[in-house]
Order: C-alpha cells, then sequence, then structure tokens
C-alpha cells in the first residue's frame, strides 16, 4: 500500500481533533464554507479584552478541513484579534506540515471563518 499524502501533523489533528464543537451564546460565532466541494467551517469562540480564551469547530467534508479545523482552534486561542486577523493559508504549512494541491482548499476555509470571527466580535463591540 502507498503512503498517505497526509503529513503525520494533518492525520493526527483529524483522528484526534481538538475543540471540537460549539461554545454557547455568548460566543462569537463565523462560518465558512466551500461550494465547489461542499465543505463547512464553523467557528466559535469567547472573546475576552480583545483576546480569543476559547475556540471550538465544527466540520464537514473531507480529511483536511476537519484537520483545519483543530488546528484553527489552537492556533487562535490565547491571541488577539489582531493577531487572528493576521492568520494566512501559510500559518497551516507548520501546523498541518503541508497540504497537497488538491486539498488547499482547507486553508482558505480557515482563514475565512478567523477573519469572519474577528469581524463579528468587531461588530459586537
Amino acid at each position: 500500500m502507498g503512503e498517505s499524502v497526509y503529513s503525520e501533523q494533518l492525520l493526527d489533528h483529524f483522528r484526534n481533533p481538538r475543540n471540537a464543537g460549539e461554545l454557547e451564546p455568548p460566543s462569537v460565532m463565523a462560518e465558512a464554507s466551500n461550494p465547489a466541494c461542499g465543505d463547512v467551517l464553523r467557528l466559535s469562540a469567547r472573546i475576552e479584552n480583545s483576546r480569543i480564551v476559547e475556540a471550538r469547530f465544527k466540520a464537514r467534508g473531507c480529511t483536511a478541513p476537519i484537520a483545519a479545523g483543530s488546528a484553527l482552534t489552537e492556533w487562535i486561542t490565547g491571541k488577539t484579534l489582531e493577531q487572528a486577523k493576521q492568520l494566512t493559508p501559510g500559518d497551516f504549512e507548520l501546523a498541518l506540515g503541508g497540504l497537497p494541491s488538491t486539498s488547499k482548499h482547507a486553508e482558505a476555509l480557515a482563514v475565512e471563518a478567523a477573519q469572519g470571527l474577528v469581524a463579528s466580535a468587531v461588530r459586537r463591540r
């Protein structure tokens, strides 16, 4: 049998997702989707003093978006809203050990969800 196209880091996030689920209100929520493949990533977070103190995700899709949601919650927890706003797809190269070209949409989905979360938090102030 051939080698996996996914890195060990990505597979670990997929097999053992961190922070799965949703936070209860008054948390902030955002959702991103990819209409081409049907993947959906919903992100919820509790914010105190402009800092994300807790984050959860729910994902529907293939392996990569689930792993990206898990990695995203780990990455944004403890960050300020300004830091979360600066998230780029390249940040997932380290967190997930890279993605095959056919799964790059998962990075974009995570970034879109994070930016939507920040925008929602700013609107609530």
